[in-house]
């Protein structure tokens, strides 16, 4: 389990302080899929690089598996780090390194033996359906491809925690879809826990148990995914929401318009 208790961030000091986050409180059960939900700026990647302390938060408490983790420094935040796994939007691939070692990396850290590791990563390629690619490097692979590689190294130390910082972003419908498939059966068939950050409320529809709404860098709701969106009590939630239907409006008329094109282009 993943608890925050009134977690603050701010950059800066003094007058000239800005403040992030402010009075964070919220619970993720093991094996959860949660989502943290916000606009640009809202603050959500700044709350998930403080679970695992990429960000160290002003104030407050981060606790895993009811261990207060908030102070841990040296050989004991790199054990926490081991298990918390976390991807990113732009891949953060090594370009000169194969898929097996890029896969292979984080146990290279952890001076895991050269055979023991190799056999962890192709198990992994295998399980992200990139068994075949191991031998290639990044740039020979598609967006989705890379992601993949990408999920299977953050597996790569057998975490319990896996952070998605906007990890579809920069990818197509298709392949997003794809993408979240294949972390819905992580989830399952490893029974890893995922916080996956996004500001698309299909993501957080198609994969999240439950959704932290975030504004301005405040929790302004929080819920089971479907009933939130059934019943918004936030103003931010309910433009979301408003914005999102008038969109698939658009692209509803975009592709009647193309259809009857097509037909007069027949006739």
């Amino acid at each position: 389990m993943i608890h925050i208790e009134h977690l603050h961030k701010s950059y800066g000091s003094g007058a000239e302080a800005h403040e992030v986050l402010h009075d964070i409180n919220l619970s993720i059960d093991s094996g959860e899929v949660f989502g943290i939900l916000g606009s640009s700026g809202a603050g959500k990647s700044t709350l998930v690089r403080c679970i695992n302390l990429l960000e160290r938060p002003t104030s407050g408490n981060v606790l895993i598996d009811g261990k207060d983790i908030t102070g841990t420094t040296g050989k004991a935040l790199a054990e926490v780090r081991s298990n918390i796994g976390m991807i990113f939007q732009n891949f953060s691939l090594f370009q000169q390194r194969t898929i097996l070692r890029n896969v292979t990396f984080p146990l290279e850290l952890n001076h895991t033996p050269k055979a023991k590791r190799e056999e962890r990563a192709r198990y992994l390629l295998d399980l992200v359906g990139l068994g075949d690619f191991a031998d290639r490097y990044p740039s020979q692979l598609s967006g989705g491809q890379q992601q993949r590689v990408a999920i299977a190294r953050a597996l790569a130390n057998n975490p319990s925690i896996m952070l998605c910082d906007e990890a579809t972003s920069a990818l197509d419908s298709t392949t997003t879809a794809q993408i979240l498939d294949l972390l819905r059966r992580i989830n399952r068939e490893l029974n890893v826990t995922l916080v996956i950050i996004t500001h698309s409320l299909s993501v957080a529809r198609n994969i999240c148990d439950r959704v932290a709404m975030i504004d301005g860098g405040r929790i302004v709701e929080m819920g089971d995914t479907e009933q939130l969106f059934a019943n918004p009590q936030s103003d931010i939630l309910k433009t979301l929401i408003a914005d999102a239907a008038i969109e698939n409006h658009r692209h509803h008329d975009d592709a009647t318009e193309t259809t009857a094109t097509e037909k007069e282009q027949q006739a």
